[in-house]
């Protein structure tokens, strides 16, 4: 029994020198992104912090004395923005709700950390890993779609 298991094809992956192929639709960790110019994304408008089932998020706004924002088109930026990881389900919703697309679910499945605090990641570990992204820009496909909508209404 045990020479004829030794010739069959093996299946496990030796991790570290061989990489897991990750599924399209896979939902890792959730990152914060800059736009084109290197600019926050986020407004801190609060909406994934409120949605997040584990309360995994926490930001805090800059208050009405706190510093201008690092772009024009924006009036706040969080003073600070930090996701537990050790708390976070993966689900997506902060994705989701994110007007703004500054939050995207990035295909990471290594999450390691010595100790708790390392695995709570702040506003800039959290813009170090999330990178640039030009975004899927999903309220411009909405608008597209509303656009073609009154062009050729839909008749009941």
């Amino acid at each position: 029994m045990t020479l004829r298991h030794f010739f069959r094809r093996k299946v496990t992956l030796r991790y570290p020198e061989e990489k897991w192929v990750v599924p399209e639709g896979y939902r890792g960790a959730p990152y914060l992104v800059r736009d084109q110019d290197g600019n926050t994304k986020c407004v801190s408008c609060q909406l994934c912090e409120f949605v997040c089932p584990p309360k995994a998020i926490r930001i805090v706004p800059p208050g009405p004395d706190g510093p201008p924002a690092d772009r024009p088109n924006a009036e706040k930026m969080p003073l600070e923005f930090e996701i537990d990881m050790l708390r976070c389900i993966f689900c997506g919703f902060c994705q989701e709700v994110c007007p703004e697309e500054a939050i995207f679910l990035m295909k990471d499945y290594s999450l390691t950390g010595t100790s708790r605090e390392e695995m709570i990641y702040n506003k800039e570990k959290l813009l170090a890993l999330g990178g640039v992204h030009a975004g899927i820009q999903k309220w411009k496909h909405k608008l597209e779609e509303a656009r073609a909508q009154e062009e050729f209404p839909v008749k009941p």
